[in-house]
């Protein structure tokens, strides 16, 4: 009888772990409505309606592309948090930069720029978010400035770390060039502490730079938290990305997450382009299953 009892109770377990609700996980970066919603009169006249379509096919959350004065696409933190709830998505993330001046590069001098994140910091909270990128910096000039900017990075990631969020830098294609023969991005990625700073690598732009995603993967393992998972237009329009091996390199890059941009549409229309991208997405298995 107590053997019975111990089968019964196992077999309850197996089942209430088979009826666990499982969802698919996956971001989209908000610029890619950027006609749409770019600007705050016009994310007055269409966020519900680019959040529904967002929504309806199969993104889960969104990351932001308009902080500016404490306010994201001209509304308040918290406004823009029960926005983007409101359709059933997340508050994911946010794409916000202070660029350093020319004589803060010259200088080392970071003071303004942290205290200009000490405020930027709770307004992102406030809108729900755990994670916050730079999404770009001016091109360096030499290695001293880029070096300054890699302790500015350091500095700001102390910052967000504090809070338990993730600060994270973007590339596009220029930090795969050389800079007094060395690569920008090697020397970005060896000279920020990976307790503070991860790298949001772009894969469409690191491709457009003549490097392999899947080779930065394991050359700096653990260092790419979240990804940007694009193509020129539609996901998989282009095929020169290598979606498969990226995908299935997640663990080794250390990717716990990852946010869809389009820079482009085919047909001159991002919903579809949306759509059909979380289409390709979703047929090849690529997107992440999350248990809750």
């Amino acid at each position: 009888m107590r053997k019975l009892l111990v089968i019964a109770a196992a077999l309850l377990a197996l089942a209430s772990c088979t009826e666990k609700k499982v969802e698919k996980e996956m971001s989209i970066q908000l610029y890619s409505f950027r006609q749409l919603i770019g600007r705050p009169e016009l994310y007055q006249q269409n966020h519900e309606a680019v959040f529904k379509a967002i929504k309806e096919y199969g993104y889960t959350s969104v990351e932001a592309a308009s902080y500016s004065n404490g306010l994201f696409y001209g509304v308040s933190p918290e406004q823009y948090k029960a926005d983007v709830e409101a359709a059933g998505l997340k508050s994911f993330s946010s794409h916000t930069n202070r660029n350093l001046t020319k004589e803060e590069l010259e200088t080392g001098d970071l003071t303004a720029a942290i205290e200009w994140w000490k405020e930027a910091i709770p307004a992102h909270k406030a809108a729900g978010m755990s994670v916050v990128v730079i999404p770009s910096m001016r091109r360096p000039t030499s290695l001293a400035e880029l070096k300054v900017f890699c302790n500015y990075l350091n500095e700001v990631g102390k910052l967000f770390t504090a809070e338990g969020m993730l600060f994270g830098y973007h590339s596009h294609s220029f930090e795969f060039e050389k800079l007094e023969d060395q690569v920008v991005y090697d020397f970005m990625l060896e000279n920020t502490d990976p307790q503070y700073v991860f790298f949001q690598m772009d894969v469409y732009w690191a491709v457009i730079g003549k490097v392999s995603p899947v080779f930065y993967f394991n050359k700096y393992p653990g260092r790419f938290k979240v990804l940007h998972i694009k193509d020129w237009k539609e996901i998989g329009q282009s095929g020169m990305v290598g979606f498969d091996a990226i995908f299935k390199n997640f663990d080794v890059a250390g990717t716990k997450a990852y946010v869809v941009e389009m820079e482009a549409s085919s047909y001159n229309d991002m919903y579809r382009t949306a759509r059909e991208s979380a289409e390709y997405l979703y047929a090849n298995d690529f997107v992440k299953p999350s248990y809750e």
